[in-house]
């Protein structure tokens, strides 16, 4: 009876997996853009107070995917730091890339327009306290 229940427990455990959705899908390599590639928007990014930020934001045009791309980029460590792509230099009106990792590469969702953002910021969401603003300029 033991192992009855057992398997059935297995068995319900395997069917009960949902299918992998873009939350939890692993994060795709983009392709490597060549030296050649103009930007189509560079900025240096300035730190809030008492932060530490260095390194540049540039969006480029990755086959059909826009990506912003962290160069040479460190920043003093903080918790539940988001990258954000903004309207306005505070984050208002933005789309969340995505969590800061080790990764300098962040997608762009395909529906944004992105001559109409004008910042990239690094903003600890938990806390709501903005630690690094680039205002981008077109290129």
């Amino acid at each position: 009876m033991k192992k009855i229940v057992f398997a059935l427990s297995i068995i319900l455990l395997i069917l009960s997996c949902e299918v992998e959705g873009d939350l939890t899908r692993d994060i795709e390599l983009s392709s490597p853009i060549t030296e050649n590639t103009p930007p189509i928007a560079t900025g240096n990014f300035m730190p809030t107070s008492g932060i530490k930020v260095s390194g540049s934001a540039k969006i480029y045009l990755n086959g059909n995917q826009n990506e912003v791309r962290l160069e040479n980029f460190s920043i003093s460590s903080g918790p539940d730091l988001k990258v954000y792509l903004s309207k306005n230099a505070t984050p208002t009106n933005f789309v969340n890339l995505g969590n800061l990792t080790s990764s300098t590469v962040y997608s762009i969702p395909t529906q944004v327009n992105v001559s109409s953002y004008k910042y990239v910021l690094i903003h600890c969401q938990q806390y709501s306290h903005l630690f690094a603003v680039a205002q981008l300029s077109q290129n």
